[in-house]
C-alpha cells in the first residue's frame, strides 16, 4: 500500500506541475519514484546513522588535520597572508571557529552567505585592490570556499592552501590563479594541499584516483608542481604528474580565459597604473598609431623570449599572440599573453631585437589563422559573443513552430535579428562585460535569451554602426622580450 500511495501521490504531483509549469521547467518523471528509491534512500539514511553512532561526537582537539593546519599558520608562516580554500561552507565555518579558539588573529571567512565577500578580499589583498585598510580591519588569514576562486585581486598573498581536494582538477588552478597574476611581488607561489588521513586513504584511494584523472588529462593540465609529497618517485616513471599548475599544450586555454574578463582585467590594470601615476594618461595618450617597445623577462618566469603582438582584426576584434624567436606560437591564451607583458612604470627600455618585426609578420598572420580557425567573424570558440550565438542558435532550432514555447511571432523576429547581428557585429564592452559574467555563473539557455533579446532591443548589444570597410588588419602595438641577462 506505501508503494502504491508513493506512486499515486508522485504521478498526482507530476501532472499538476506539468499542466502548470510544463513550458518552463523540467519535472522530474514520475516513473524514476520506484519502491527500490525509497529503499536506497533507507538504506544511505541507516548508513549514516551507523558511521555517526560508531564516531560518536566530534571532538575538535582530535582533529590532526584541523591541528597540523593550525601548526602551518601559526608556526611555519606566523607573519605571512594565508588564502585556505574549502569546498563547503559549514567546513570553512568550522576552520574560523576552531582557529579562532587556537588565538589565531586577523582571520576572515568569505562564503556565498558572506554580505560582502569584496570586501573581504580588500581587507585580504588592499594594495592589488588599491585599498586603505586600518590595522584593526587587516585581515592576514582568509577562509574562504570557491566564492573567491574567481573575480578577486588577491595577489598580496602568496601562500594557497586546499584544506580539501576538488574532484574538478581546474579549480586547483583557478584558486591558484588568485594570487599568481599581475601585481605578484613574490618570488614562487606556495600551495599546500591537504589529502586524508592513512586510513581513510587506504578506503577511498583518493590519491591514485586524482593522479588517474591527471593522466586522462595530461595533454589538458599542466605545471613544474609536485601535487603531492611522493609524486618524486612516481614522476621518473610518468611525467604527466607534473603537469598541474602551469599551461604547456595550450588545450585548457579556452577553459581558462572563460573564467576571466579580459576586457576588465586590462581596464583594472589601467586604472591602477593611472592611478599611481596620473601623469601616464596623457603620455598614453599623445603616443602614435602604433607603437613597439622590447623588455627583458623577469628570471621568475619560464617562458621563451620573443614578441606579442596586440591586432585588430579585420572583423573588429582584438586578439593577441605570443611568438617566440623561432617563429612559433607559444601559448593561445589571451590572459597569458597579457599576463607576459607586465612590467613596472620603471622598467628599462631596451634595444629592438633584429627579428622583431619579422616576428610581428609571423604574429598578425597568427592571429588571422585563429580567428578563421575558432569562428571566424565570431571569433574564439571561447569567447563571449561565439557563445552567445551558438547557445542562442541552437534555441531557435528548437522552437520550430513555437507551439511548445511562449514566445509571439515577433520575439521569433527578434531571436532572428540578434542572431544576425551577433555574427556581423562586434559586441559592446558592456554587453561583453555582462555576458562574461552570466556565462561564468552558469545561465540558463531561456534566461540567456531573455538577456540577448532585451540588449538587442535596446541597442546595447552590438556595434552596428557604419564604419569604414577594414580589409587588412590593423596593428595597434608590439612588445618584443629579451631573456635576462
Amino acid at each position: 500500500m506505501g508503494d502504491l500511495n508513493l506512486k499515486n501521490r508522485a504521478a498526482a504531483i507530476d501532472a499538476s506541475y506539468r499542466s502548470t509549469y510544463q513550458k518552463r521547467f523540467r519535472w522530474l518523471p514520475s516513473a524514476l519514484f520506484k519502491p527500490e528509491l525509497a529503499e536506497d534512500l533507507l538504506k544511505d539514511a541507516l548508513a549514516l546513522v551507523e558511521i555517526l553512532t560508531q564516531c560518536g561526537n566530534w571532538n575538535p582537539q582530535q582533529d590532526t588535520k584541523l591541528a597540523e593546519l593550525a601548526r602551518l599558520i601559526t608556526e611555519q608562516h606566523p607573519h605571512d597572508k594565508l588564502l585556505i580554500f574549502t569546498q563547503f561552507a559549514d567546513t570553512a565555518a568550522y576552520l574560523a571557529k576552531q582557529l579562532q579558539a587556537r588565538n589565531v588573529t586577523q582571520l576572515a571567512l568569505a562564503t556565498g552567505q558572506s554580505a560582502d565577500p569584496t570586501e573581504l578580499a580588500r581587507r585580504f589583498s588592499p594594495i592589488s585592490n588599491a585599498a586603505t585598510v586600518t590595522a584593526a580591519d587587516a585581515v592576514r588569514v582568509l577562509i574562504a570556499t570557491d566564492v573567491l576562486s574567481e573575480g578577486q585581486n588577491l595577489q598580496d598573498c602568496a601562500i594557497v592552501v586546499n584544506y580539501d581536494l576538488p574532484w574538478a582538477i581546474i579549480r586547483l588552478i583557478q584558486r591558484a590563479g588568485r594570487v599568481d597574476r599581475i601585481g605578484q611581488q613574490a618570488d614562487c607561489i606556495r600551495c599546500y594541499s591537504f589529502v586524508p588521513a592513512d586510513g581513510v586513504e587506504r578506503i577511498l584511494n583518493l590519491r591514485q584516483r586524482v593522479r588517474e584523472r591527471l593522466n586522462q588529462n595530461a595533454e589538458v593540465v599542466g605545471s613544474d608542481e609536485l601535487f603531492f609529497d611522493d609524486d618524486a618517485k612516481v614522476l621518473a616513471q610518468d611525467q604527466a604528474l607534473r603537469d598541474l599548475y602551469t599551461e604547456k599544450s595550450g588545450i585548457l586555454d579556452a577553459d581558462h580565459d572563460g573564467e576571466v574578463d579580459l576586457a576588465s582585467y586590462a581596464f583594472q590594470i589601467w586604472k591602477n597604473a593611472t592611478a599611481a601615476d596620473p601623469s601616464l594618461v596623457a603620455k598614453i595618450e599623445n603616443l602614435p598609431a602604433v607603437v613597439y617597445a622590447t623588455k627583458a623577462q623577469p628570471r621568475r618566469i619560464n617562458a621563451p623570449p620573443g614578441v606579442l603582438v596586440y591586432t585588430r582584426t579585420p572583423q573588429g576584434n582584438d586578439a593577441l599572440a605570443w611568438i617566440d624567436d623561432t617563429g612559433a606560437a607559444v601559448t593561445q591564451s589571451q590572459l597569458t599573453i597579457l599576463q607576459a607583458a607586465e612590467c613596472t612604470a620603471d622598467t628599462v627600455a631596451l634595444p629592438r631585437v633584429e627579428q622583431h618585426h619579422d616576428l610581428t609578420k609571423l604574429g598578425i598572420a597568427h592571429i588571422l589563422k585563429e580567428e578563421q580557425r575558432f569562428g571566424g567573424s565570431l571569433g574564439r570558440a571561447s569567447g563571449a559573443r561565439a557563445k552567445a550565438y551558438e547557445r542562442l542558435k541552437r534555441y531557435r532550432l528548437n522552437v520550430g513552430d513555437k507551439r511548445d514555447l511562449l514566445m509571439t511571432d515577433d520575439e521569433v523576429r527578434c531571436m532572428d535579428r540578434t542572431l544576425e547581428t551577433l555574427l556581423r557585429y562586434p559586441l559592446f564592452h558592456s554587453a561583453l562585460d555582462t555576458l562574461n559574467r552570466q556565462l561564468r555563473t552558469g545561465i540558463s539557455d531561456q534566461h540567456l535569451v531573455d538577456l540577448l533579446l532585451n540588449l538587442q532591443r535596446d541597442e546595447r548589444l552590438c556595434v552596428t554602426h557604419t564604419l569604414p570597410e577594414q580589409q587588412e588588419p590593423q596593428l595597434i602595438c608590439t612588445l618584443g622580450l629579451c631573456a635576462p641577462d
